[in-house]
């Protein structure tokens, strides 16, 4: 098993960078910052005035780990130890969830909880313990 380092400035630096734009995005359009929905947007049948601000959501996101290595100089160190196949079935069933479960985690976790959703919160409670299921029988069944 590999040790993740503990790193609590950087983890609360992160979540209040997370917490600020979703406020902002919620004060500025009025719409939550549920990733899986805007990225959704993007694609047709959905053409409005919104689209160029979803297509700067996305963007950013992509754009962050370039900010971070011409700040830094460097990336965080990432390990994936899973094959090609299980990537990409963990990310179809991952684009499945979100649509199943009407929201990602970003969405129902982040957004969703901070308006005292129900519905936010039995979705965060599942992907969480399905999430540590998943971990559990991967590291003791496999």
């Amino acid at each position: 098993m590999i040790a993740t380092p503990f790193t609590p400035i950087a983890s609360l630096l992160g979540g209040a960078l997370i917490g600020l734009a979703a406020v902002l995005l919620m004060w500025a359009t009025g719409r939550i910052a549920g990733v899986s929905g805007i990225a959704a947007r993007l694609f047709p049948p959905y053409e409005d005035r919104e689209f160029a601000g979803r297509l700067a959501f996305v963007a950013g996101l992509i754009a962050a780990p370039v900010l971070v290595r011409l700040a830094t100089g460097s990336l965080p160190a990432q390990t994936i130890e899973a094959g090609t196949t299980a990537l990409i079935v963990g990310g179809l069933l991952t684009g499945f969830g979100t649509v199943w479960g009407s929201g990602c985690t970003s969405g129902h976790g982040v957004c969703g909880l901070s308006r005292l959703s129900v519905r936010s919160l039995v979705a965060t409670i599942t992907f969480m313990a399905v999430g540590m299921a998943t971990v559990f029988l991967m590291r003791h069944w496999s």
